[in-house]
């Protein structure tokens, strides 16, 4: 909303200087996005009339003028300009004037002196190119400074309006508020109702009363069209980013601004018949007065004549009934329009208009006719003619439920004690209706104010006239305590921490997807979907975070980073006839190339599954995670394994499958894991165990096995009746070749056992490790190695 300060000060002039009111504006909501001067600086320039212009004795192209500027003697100026005449009335700077970019002096011009200067817009800074200096009216005065005259001591003002202050999309709206918040008298346009002179009236049938709750129209005969718009109004239509066209058309725009009512003004003989306001008739098309031909849709409602529609209601008029210079009678309209029938039509079609953007927020639909009246009183006064009965159709027009305030809610939510007296003043300087009764008011909203629906909203109106700069910032008080917290329980920042501790970054993706992801990498043929998505890239909602790992691998491959290491914790999201309340937040990484930074120490070798393993057993220690060989439809068949914790699922570990990895143009396949973190959050408590003062004793065992037996299979028979001594075993060597049948693997166990209680003897050792490799080879058939 763009808006002259002088304009609003007609209507609203608190004390107050520019600035001043630029913040107040903003702290009361209505945030001031620019403020500019309307010209710049300069002073001693003045209205002008040239008495004579003879031409220069020694200049083909100059002439030496006599100019009357208001003093005892006219001022000889020596003037360049094709258009300087005799008769003229221009603008003169005088000797000491102080122009854009240069101070006028008096001064000789091929040996004629000058004293002033005639100007041009440009060189007063209104305009960026001209021809010729300003011509003014007859009826300028002169001697008059062309700041008075022009009103140039004006600053403009844009407000950034939020979308339930359309009570401010006009001046006397914003004049509203600046009364209220300042105090100052508040003096609104007076408006009569027109005195009916012609007998012209159209009969007006609304035939949606929901979507047209009132509607009001006159007409106007005998009417100038051609009259010329009064430059004030003009200045004030520019200043505001409207330019004007005709005194008709300008003088409807000129109220909307003013009043914040959308008009429209008909040709009376353009139209044929009854107006009606109606939803559009399949396959009816309009050519709107930008000469835009819509066809339009049902759900879009038109005003009408016997002949098809006329308008497109609440947004623009039609070029067959628009008003020309030819003009000599019109038919005057003004109308509220339900906010939800105009939402959306416009920008359908691809129009935004001031009328339509008005409307989609709600305007007063108590001031209808005020408006209209108001319309017809510059028309009249402008163009002449004589006004008709206004022809009214009123259905049931929006509710203004009283809203209930309460004084101690109030305090409450500002932070800040207010008595009833205080609410009540504030109230009654916004000009609400009230009442109140044992610290409860009652307040019912007025016509103009559509944002006014519950206690907060009330709540919010006497913050902003309070003042948000008069509440005082006091420091929360509360009891501090220290909360519960389990020793088990693991925050999500110690997960991340251990994984950038390994060499990890963590990245963040947006939680929706491109379909052809979760379809590859989720198995995932029925996503949940978005209504409206962003792109057709993110349409759907993720079920895994391995497709935003896989993307930001490539946009890292493109940008000629060989050893990616990325993780990311976030919600994941069912598909579409899953139960959208399980919306589990799992953790995922990715790595890729080498598994160590370039070094001279050892020899460079790529990342492979058991890097990712080894991460994964780090997460979840001090806990015993299995890994299970298990198909995912992201991962390489022979190197994926489902992650399980006491027998249940968490996870999946595994290489990208070598499908993907073609179709997502990688050169070598990445090792990826995903887990639930409610099972990484979930940790164990460390138990005690005393440090023995006995020796350790360390046994090897060597076994051949069939290639298709898992480690984890033998280790689990082992571990299932392990006498306690036994503190450690694990594998640490596995060997495949020379030596070895085709189809077996050599494997070797380490053995750790130690007693806190005695020195072992080598007849215990021997029966543990004997009790263990019979084990090995009645159950699997395995040979021990020598």
């Amino acid at each position: 909303m763009k808006f002259s300060e002088n304009w609003l000060r007609q209507f609203a002039n608190p004390a107050l200087d520019s600035a001043a009111l630029g913040h107040l504006l903003t702290m009361a909501g209505l945030e001031v996005e620019a403020r500019e001067a309307v010209a710049p600086a300069f002073s001693h320039v003045v209205v002008a009339q040239i008495l004579s212009a003879e031409k220069h004795p020694d200049a083909d192209r100059l002439q030496v003028l006599r100019v009357d500027v208001g003093q005892a003697e006219p001022l000889q100026i020596v003037c360049g300009a094709a258009n300087a005449r005799a008769g003229l009335k221009s603008v003169c700077a005088l000797v000491g004037a102080e122009l854009p970019g240069f101070a006028i002096k008096r001064a000789k011009v091929r040996g004629v002196e000058s004293f002033g200067m005639m100007c041009s817009e440009k060189e007063l800074g209104l305009a960026t190119q001209s021809e010729g200096i300003v011509e003014l009216p007859d009826s300028a005065p002169v001697g008059q400074d062309i700041r008075a005259y022009f009103d140039l001591d004006d600053q403009l003002f844009e407000l950034k309006l939020t979308p339930n202050r359309s009570d401010c999309l006009s001046v006397a709206g914003i004049a509203r508020d600046v009364a209220a918040l300042t105090g100052a008298a508040l003096n609104l346009p007076q408006v009569s109702p027109a005195a009916a002179s012609s007998q012209q009236m159209k009969t007006v049938r609304v035939d949606e009363p929901e979507a047209c709750p009132r509607y009001c129209g006159r007409v106007i005969e005998g009417v100038n069209a051609g009259a010329a718009t009064p430059d004030w109004m003009k200045r004030r239509l520019e200043r505001s980013g409207v330019r004007p066209i005709s005194a008709v058309v300008d003088i409807t725009n000129y109220v909307l601004l003013e009043m914040g009512q959308p008009l429209h003004a008909f040709d009376l003989a353009k139209l044929s018949g009854d107006v009606r306001v109606r939803f559009a008739r399949h396959g009816e098309s309009i050519v709107l007065l930008n000469d835009q031909t819509v066809a339009l849709q049902d759900d879009m409602l038109v005003i009408a004549d016997e002949r098809g529609a006329v308008a497109l209601a609440g947004i623009m008029g039609g070029a067959g009934s628009a008003v020309s210079d030819g003009t000599t009678a019109i038919f005057l309209e003004s109308a509220f329009f339900s906010p939800g029938v105009i939402a959306g039509r416009g920008r359908r079609l691809g129009l935004s208009t001031d009328s339509s953007y008005r409307f989609e927020r709600g305007v007063d639909f108590a001031a209808t006719r005020l408006c209209l009246e108001r319309a017809t009183q510059l028309i009249v006064d402008i163009c002449g003619g004589n006004a008709g009965e206004v022809s009214e159709v009123q259905g049931e027009l929006p509710p203004r439920a009283p809203i209930g305030l309460r004084v101690a809610r109030a305090g409450q939510v500002l932070g800040i004690e207010l008595a009833a007296a205080q609410i009540a003043a504030l109230l009654a300087r916004l000009r609400f209706d009230f009442s109140e009764s044992d610290g409860e008011f009652r307040v019912t909203p007025p016509s103009y104010r559509f944002d006014l629906a519950i206690e907060a909203d009330l709540i919010e109106e006497v913050a902003r006239l309070h003042g948000y700069d008069n509440v005082p910032a006091l420091a929360p008080k509360g009891r501090l305590e220290m909360l519960p917290r389990p020793e088990a329980a693991r925050g999500a920042d110690v997960l991340r921490a251990a994984l950038a501790a390994r060499d990890y970054q963590e990245v963040i993706n947006y939680s929706f997807v491109d379909a052809a992801w979760e379809r590859d990498l989720a198995g995932n043929d029925n996503p949940l979907a978005l209504k409206n998505p962003i792109s057709a890239q993110m349409s759907v909602m993720r079920s895994t975070l391995f497709g935003g790992l896989v993307d930001n691998l490539r946009f890292n491959l493109n940008r000629k980073q060989e050893r990616v290491r990325l993780f990311e914790t976030g919600r994941c999201f069912p598909d579409a006839t899953g139960d959208l309340a399980h919306q589990p937040e799992k953790m995922a990484a990715l790595c890729y190339g080498a598994a160590d930074p370039e070094q001279w120490g050892e020899p460079a070798r790529m990342v492979d599954f058991y890097d990712a393993k080894s991460d994964v057993e780090a997460l979840l220690w001090p806990a015993a995670a299995r890994f299970e060989a298990a198909q995912h439809p992201a991962l390489h068949p022979g190197q994926s394994a489902k992650v399980l914790l006491d027998g249940e699922c968490v996870g999946w570990i595994g290489a990208l499958h070598p499908k993907w990895r073609q179709a997502y143009e990688l050169p070598g396949a990445p090792v990826l894991f995903e887990l639930d973190m409610a099972a990484l959050l979930r940790g164990r408590v460390p138990a005690f165990g005393g440090i023995s003062k006995f020796p350790l004793v360390r046994r090897d065992i060597a076994i051949v096995v069939d290639e298709k037996v898992s480690v984890q299979v033998l280790l689990d028979a082992m571990r299932k009746n392990l006498p306690e001594v036994v503190i450690e075993l694990a594998l640490f060597d596995v060997y495949r070749g020379k030596g070895i049948d085709s189809g077996k693997k050599s494997l070797a166990f380490r053995v750790l056992l130690q007693d806190t209680r005695q020195t072992l003897t080598d007849e215990t050792v021997e029966a543990i490790t004997t009790q263990l490799a019979e084990i090995l080879t009645a159950r699997f058939d395995a040979k021990l190695r020598n």
